[in-house]
């Protein structure tokens, strides 16, 4: 038995359930790093290159939290995960294809990298010789490998489905893998809010600067993009004059048009990282839709390794002062 290492951040927070169950399926034992501290932050700063976006450099550091923990690091190399159609060629940010790459030369003691490349746009059957190779590379056979892969899929499947009824990734695990309890539906909530962004930025509490804890404890229902199916997503694509060429970048445009045509969404809230260049694209780009769809409340927070509570908490609670305002006007 090997222990795997999955770093909590980047693609965690929407594969996770697939992975973790696929290696559990091959008798291998999966550690996952702590939830972000300071520490973790830190770690991650000293070890990445000085030009890279919070998310990579809190990446290091989740890796170098459980470094010594694991014989191996789960860090596959994320190039595609699907065909988007008549809508242009899709990928992931360059840091991601790098990823690996960047890791292992810039930090020191780290047990080898598993980083398969993942490329699902060359066929339909393309992820599962992406996870072929994977039990390949643990001395897996075929016919373990087949198993474990049909396991995972439907694991994925109802981890998706928890999604679709509203519930946020981190609570969607808790419940999957009988770790917590389903959280209440707020009954009568103040208002109805779609926080929008990479996953990766809006389900770390701690580099958002606690934005989701503040917004339910200010009895504020939220929406994702991740609580929407690709069909409802894709729809919007042919809303604007051409998609992006990033995948999450693009699940960020989708939800939030999406969200911007609900009559029940009283405003929208757009997380982005400093120094990421597709997001300041993203930004710019909601901005002139939510005024476009007829002047929806928007607000972007951006984030960086400096960014406190104090100062995102001032912004989101006058942002809600704003849409009650506003509400009670009407």
């Amino acid at each position: 038995m090997s222990r795997i290492g999955i770093p909590r951040t980047l693609a965690y927070f929407i594969y996770f359930p697939f992975w973790k169950v696929f290696f559990e399926e091959l008798n291998q034992e999966v550690i996952v790093s702590s939830p972000t501290t300071r520490e973790i932050m830190d770690d991650g700063v000293r070890d990445a290159v000085t030009d890279a976006c919070i998310p990579i450099k809190l990446y290091h550091g989740h890796v170098a939290d459980i470094a010594s923990q694991v014989d191996y690091i789960f860090g596959p190399r994320l190039v595609s995960v699907r065909k988007h159609g008549d809508f242009g060629t899709e990928t992931f940010c360059p840091k991601f294809l790098g990823l690996p790459d960047m890791v292992r030369l810039s930090m020191d003691n780290i047990p080898e990298i598993i980083d398969v490349r993942v490329d699902l746009k060359q066929g339909k059957d393309e992820f599962f010789k992406v996870c072929s190779r994977v039990g390949v590379f643990l001395g897996k056979s075929e016919k373990e490998v087949k198993k474990a892969y049909h396991r995972a899929l439907k694991v994925q499947k109802r981890f998706k489905k928890l999604l679709y009824q509203n519930i946020m990734p981190p609570d969607a695990m808790d419940i999957l893998f009988a770790q917590g309890e389903r959280k209440p539906l707020i009954a009568q909530p103040d208002l109805q809010i779609a926080v929008v962004g990479y996953p990766y930025v809006i389900y770390d509490d701690y580099i958002n600067g606690r934005i989701v804890s503040l917004l339910e404890k200010e009895n504020v229902k939220i929406y994702t993009q991740d609580m929407l199916s690709d069909k409802i997503m894709n729809r919007q694509a042919r809303n604007i004059p051409k998609s992006m060429f990033w995948y999450f970048s693009n699940r960020a445009v989708y939800g939030a048009l999406h969200y911007m045509q609900q009559k029940n969404i009283d405003g929208i809230i757009h997380i982005t990282a400093f120094a990421c260049g597709p997001d300041a694209i993203v930004d710019r780009l909601l901005e002139i839709e939510a005024k476009r769809h007829g002047q929806v409340p928007y607000l972007a927070i951006m984030v960086d390794e400096h960014t406190g509570d104090a100062g995102v908490r001032t912004r989101v609670e006058a942002f809600l002062d704003m849409l009650r305002f506003r509400k009670d006007k009407s």
